[in-house]
């Protein structure tokens, strides 16, 4: 079996960062699966064709190629808002379902971020965080990134984007974004990267140690 860390969370919480080093540190391949839903976003803009479109964006998803995700379209805000409209589709859903699902069934072991890992692609994943921090706190660390990038965006924009996004990537009926049972919480709302990052990796050599020890 592989051990897989699956990291799941809301937009900006830092779950990527997060789930970056924890890759590199165990030497293990990484999926954003957020990236998948951004790329399929970016499709149907680019198609002309309306994300709220159930068929057209499953169409979109059935069609993507995991070297689309390297494109620079698919980290931009539009993306973003993109990628949240078009995963509330169960076919865009299902059909993303047998990649991330192949990707986690790797061995020796795999990290993979995302909003229902833990609880649909990798419901068994040994070790399972959930990634989060406050609105405002993901929003000023969003903002900072994408005017990094050149973007004329504003802080309460952003967070007003942060909000509309939770609250549907929380509402949807096909694979809400909701913590596992099982998940180990991590908030990083007054956490540095570092401090982060330190406190995910206890929580996977936690889980790593159960792992190798069931009974124990």
């Amino acid at each position: 079996m592989a051990f897989v860390i699956a990291v799941d969370g809301p937009a900006a919480s830092g779950k990527g960062t997060v789930a970056g080093r924890l890759a590199r540190l165990y030497d293990y391949p990484m999926l954003d699966t957020g990236l998948l839903y951004r790329a399929v976003g970016v499709r149907v803009l680019s198609a002309g064709d309306d994300l709220d479109d159930a068929t057209l964006a499953e169409a979109a998803a059935r069609g993507l190629e995991l070297s689309e995700l390297e494109m620079p379209e698919v980290r931009t805000r539009q993306a973003g808002e993109a990628a949240s409209r078009v995963a509330v589709h169960p076919g865009v859903r299902a059909a993303l379902f047998d990649l991330q699902r192949d990707f986690a069934l790797r061995e020796p072991g795999s990290v993979i971020d995302g909003r229902d890992i833990g609880t649909v692609i990798a419901p068994e994943a040994p070790a399972k965080l959930f990634v989060t921090a406050t609105p405002e706190v993901r929003a000023d660390r969003r903002w900072k990134q994408l005017t990094g990038q050149g973007e004329a965006v504003t802080f309460d924009e952003i967070l007003a984007d942060i909000r509309k996004r939770d609250e549907r990537d929380s509402g949807r009926a096909s694979a809400p974004l909701t913590q596992a049972a099982d998940a180990v919480l991590l908030d990083t709302s007054e956490m540095t990267i570092d401090q982060a990052f330190d406190a995910a990796r206890r929580i996977v050599e936690t889980a790593r140690a159960r792992w190798g020890n069931p009974k124990g």
